[in-house]
């Protein structure tokens, strides 16, 4: 009676493994006719920013897990999406609202269920509602960090007829020849196309031949005059501190960062216009860990205490509406903004191009590239 007992125990699960180890010799249950322990549970993979793999990004994921998920860093979203195409197994991506239409379109991505994100009520409602976080109908991203892309510089080193009317012609003229710095992207050819006269609006979707004129005249220039183009942003940091570069394509954390260490920066509104992005969390179909980490990740970005952290530590915005009111006053001081969307309505917000359009970005831009380095 007592071995039919143990048995039945066994297989409705009421003994722990030692239990059953302990006493599967004196009933005569062979090891072999022991349950299956249950595979240990996918960690999840996270696509991530540079710096954002930090754990006050996503504590609350980190107390309820015990352990932070598995990075792959990438250098930006097209490295990204090559890497899961050729078939990384990731769970979540860290896309901005630019490009996560070609996560969508490439079939990698699945819809998220914002009922299962309990912050999403307090995100800032024309971002709950924003090209790139709504694609056909379905919400593809949670909108979590946002800022600028601007025109830093130095006003002590620079000459007093940039400073009275900024430009981002400075990228393109070879009197700042090797005293700038680009950031190496795309964008370097959609701004001197605007430079030129172009609006925004058509600037960035270029196709055909006038998207290879462009590369040729403005691409090259860009190339040409900067000291070096850009992908690590505490290397154009470092460089603008010791004034190697006086002017650089930059984002909102230079300047935090730079004022933070005595060095005078100036954050520019070019006369062409200051660009605005944002940034959040994208489900991708690829990863092989429990969906609900992947929510519990999510939701922990979109806390007001991770967008306390971001605001203090980068000088970045975050989606959620509460983390500006526990921010320290001083950060938002220093960032200037306490309102992303009444910041959005004077500013460009980065639009999303077909893909066909980006590809072909991409490949002028790898050309012009190409010639220097």
């Amino acid at each position: 009676m007592q071995r039919i007992k143990f048995i039945d125990k066994m297989y409705q699960g009421k003994l722990s493994r030692r239990q059953m180890m302990q006493a599967a010799s004196a009933f005569g249950v062979g090891s072999l006719f022991l349950p299956r322990q249950a595979r240990a549970a996918e960690v999840l993979t996270c696509l991530e920013w540079g710096g954002y793999d930090a754990p006050e990004y996503f504590q609350a994921y980190v107390d309820k897990y015990g352990a932070q998920p598995n990075f792959s860093i990438f250098a930006g979203e097209e490295d990204a999406l090559a890497k899961v195409l050729a078939g990384f197994a990731g769970d979540v991506m860290h896309p901005c609202n630019y490009s996560v239409a070609r996560f969508v379109n490439a079939g990698v991505t699945k819809e998220i269920d914002t009922s299962r994100l309990t912050h999403w009520p307090d995100i800032f409602p024309n971002l709950q509602t924003a090209e790139g976080v709504v694609w056909d109908g379905k919400v593809v991203m949670a909108p979590a960090d946002w800022g600028n892309s601007s025109l830093a510089y130095r006003p002590d080193l620079m000459d007093d007829d940039f400073k009275a009317d900024p430009t981002w012609e400075i990228f393109y003229d070879e009197k700042y020849a090797g005293r700038v710095s680009m950031s190496d992207n795309e964008i370097a050819i959609t701004i001197g196309a605007m430079v030129g006269g172009m609006p925004y609006d058509e600037a960035y979707k270029l196709e055909g031949a006038a998207l290879e004129a462009a590369a040729k005249e403005w691409g090259t220039k860009a190339v040409n005059v900067s000291k070096f183009l850009w992908t690590d942003s505490s290397e154009v940091q470092q460089a603008m501190a010791s004034g190697e570069i006086i002017a650089a394509y930059a984002w909102n954390d230079l300047v935090a960062n730079l004022r933070g260490q005595g060095i005078p920066v100036e954050f520019s509104t070019p006369k062409e216009g200051m660009f605005t992005w944002f940034c959040g969390l994208t489900l991708l179909n690829t990863g092989k860990a429990d969906e609900q980490a992947a929510y519990d990740f999510i939701d922990a970005w979109l806390s007001p205490e991770t967008g306390k952290t971001l605001i203090e530590g980068s000088g970045y915005g975050h989606a959620n509406m509460k983390s500006f009111e526990i921010a320290d006053p001083e950060a938002l001081a220093n960032m200037g903004i306490t309102d992303p969307i009444e910041m959005m309505k004077h500013t460009i917000v980065f639009k999303t191009p077909s893909d066909a359009v980006q590809e072909g970005f991409n490949k002028v831009w790898a050309d012009t590239k190409a010639l220097k380095y």
